[in-house]
């Protein structure tokens, strides 16, 4: 089975958060319904965990979920550009940093041409509303099917699987608020 070299950050602080709170894998797991297997993905850094991860994580870790989006190099008040995650096809920028602690969070999601979220579908408590600024996408709330253009919304019950993906030939570019109870 091949590893990453290095944990990605926010693998690093789970498992730092994980242990400090004394929360085993399994208990991880059961609280979140990710499987073990992914969630040492995620810990070792060879997966880096979408949005609605890491808001199920840090509401099982008990933590607020800008405590793993922050990076402890950068000061807390750096433009929030420069927080930009990464996953395989799909980046997100945190457009409320210093809310921490906070119920409500905004995120800049770019998803590439013709991509879509890998993994698991996403569920969280809350609430979800998705405004696309740029592109085409799908949002799958549940079994219905959602076709978004520029300048369309949508607001959805965020407790419902959800699944999202870029059917357009060009980047989408979307503003995600979650709140998260």
């Amino acid at each position: 089975m091949a590893r990453a070299k290095t944990a990605s950050p926010i693998g690093k602080r789970i498992k730092t958060f994980r242990n400090r709170k004394k929360v085993t894998l399994d208990q991880l797991a059961n609280d979140t319904g990710f499987t073990i297997a992914y969630l040492k993905q995620i810990e070792s850094g060879e997966e880096i965990p979408p949005v609605g991860t890491l808001l199920q994580i840090s509401r099982a870790l008990a933590i607020d979920s800008e405590d793993l989006l922050q990076d402890e190099q950068k000061s807390r008040d750096r433009r929030a550009a420069d927080y930009a995650k990464r996953t395989k096809n799909y980046a997100y920028t945190p457009l409320t940093p210093g809310a921490d602690h906070k119920h409500l969070k905004a995120f800049r999601i770019q998803i590439k041409a013709l991509q879509e979220h890998k993994g698991v579908g996403y569920r969280h408590e809350g609430e979800e509303f998705v405004y696309v600024l740029e592109g085409t996408v799908e949002v799958t709330v549940g079994e219905h099917v959602n076709r978004l253009s520029p300048g369309e919304s949508l607001h959805f019950n965020s407790g419902i699987q959800h699944h999202m993906r870029n059917i357009s030939e060009e980047d989408a570019e979307l503003l995600v608020v979650v709140y998260n109870p």
